[in-house]
C-alpha cells in the first residue's frame, strides 16, 4: 500500500527503508550494493570531458547526455539537497563491455539496469519519498531510441520514454572509480587485454541509485 508523502519522515524510519531498497537492488540482480552519503558522492568536470576526449557516439543526441544533460552545478545543488543514496553494481564479464561482439550483450546488460533504478525508484515513490531520483549507466538513446531521433530534443515534444529514460552517473559528472574504490569499498579491475585503445574494460559495472528524503531534525 502507497504511503501518504510526508514533509518529514524519522531517521528510523528512513533507515530502514533504504536497507529495504538496497535488499530489492540485490534482489534484482546486483552483486553488491551499498548506502552512501550524499557528500560522499563524487562529481568531477574530468568525467564529462571523458564524453568528448574521446567522443562518445552518444553526445549530443539524445536529452540525457551532455551537452544537453543538466550542467554540474546544478547536479551538485541537486545531490547536496538529498542525504543518502544506494550505490549499486552488477558484475559482468570484460567480453561483455567491449569489442564489436560486446555491443548487443552490453546494451542487454545496460537495459537490464535502467529497469532496476526504475522499480527501485518507483518502490521509492510509492513509499512517500516523491522525490526520489536515479540515475543509470549508458546512454539512454542506445537502450531506447537507437534507431530513430531523440524526441525531447524537438521542440514541443517530450520524451517518448519519461518514465524509464534517465540520465547516466557519468552523463552528471560522477565519478564511479572513484567512488567505488573509495566510498563503497569495490574492486575494480581494468582488463588491459580486453581494452581496445579509446576505452577500459572492467570487470564490474556499477551505477548510482538516489533516493532519500528530508530527515526530522
Amino acid at each position: 500500500m502507497a504511503r501518504k508523502i510526508s514533509a518529514s519522515v524519522s531517521d528510523e524510519q528512513l533507515q530502514e527503508d533504504l536497507k529495504k531498497y538496497r535488499q530489492h537492488c540485490l534482489d534484482l540482480g546486483a552483486t553488491d550494493a551499498k548506502i552512501i552519503r550524499s557528500d560522499t558522492v563524487v562529481i568531477d568536470e574530468r568525467v564529462r570531458a571523458k564524453c568528448i576526449y574521446p567522443k562518445c557516439g552518444a553526445y549530443g543526441t539524445n536529452v540525457h547526455c551532455p551537452p544537453h544533460a543538466m550542467d554540474l552545478d546544478q547536479v551538485r545543488r541537486t545531490v547536496k539537497s538529498y542525504r543518502y543514496g544506494i550505490f549499486f553494481r552488477v558484475q559482468v564479464p570484460s567480453e561483455e563491455i567491449v569489442g564489436k561482439q560486446a555491443v548487443e550483450q552490453l546494451l542487454r546488460n545496460q537495459s537490464h539496469v535502467y529497469k532496476m533504478v526504475g522499480q527501485v525508484e518507483s518502490e521509492a515513490f510509492f513509499d512517500g519519498y516523491h522525490l526520489a531520483l536515479g540515475y543509470a549507466c549508458g546512454p539512454c538513446k542506445f537502450v531506447f531510441c537507437p534507431a530513430i531521433e531523440c524526441s525531447a530534443l524537438v521542440t514541443g515534444q517530450s520524451c517518448r520514454h519519461p518514465m524509464k529514460s534517465r540520465s547516466s552517473m557519468e552523463a552528471a559528472g560522477m565519478d564511479v572509480y572513484t567512488m567505488a574504490a573509495r566510498v563503497a569499498g569495490m574492486f575494480i579491475r581494468l582488463d588491459d587485454e580486453a581494452a581496445p585503445p579509446t576505452c577500459l574494460s572492467a570487470q564490474t559495472m556499477h551505477w548510482f541509485l538516489y533516493t532519500s528524503a528530508r530527515v526530522e531534525e
